[in-house]
């Protein structure tokens, strides 16, 4: 930017408070391996069961039930059930606005 220069440059505003605080709670929700993981499990297919999900982790399924819950309150994953089964979907739009804000322009 011509006319401007050192710690007085014109900074992009980023995000206000009310999105930091959403997207915050989405990085705690990642902040465990297992969560990040089943997250990517989920990315990576249209939608998995919970019996899906618990053939790639060696624990129970009240655990894995638990990190799905904390993945869905924060909007990571939205969930569907059929019968005695409930399906877990990624969240595309969320995982998107994540990915927006590591997002580095230079």
């Amino acid at each position: 930017m011509a006319g401007t220069s050192g710690c007085c440059a014109i900074v992009d505003p980023a995000m206000g408070e009310a999105e930091a605080a959403s997207v915050a709670t989405q990085f705690k929700a990642l902040s465990d391996a297992t969560r990040v993981r089943m997250l990517n499990l989920l990315a990576r297919n249209p939608e998995l069961c919970v019996c899906e999900l618990q053939a790639h982790f060696e624990l129970a399924q009240p655990t894995i039930s638990h990190h799905l819950g904390i993945l869905r309150r924060a909007g990571l994953v939205t969930s569907e059930e059929r019968g005695r089964w409930a399906f877990y979907r990624a969240d595309p739009d969320a995982i998107r606005v994540l990915a927006q804000v590591l997002e580095v322009d230079r």
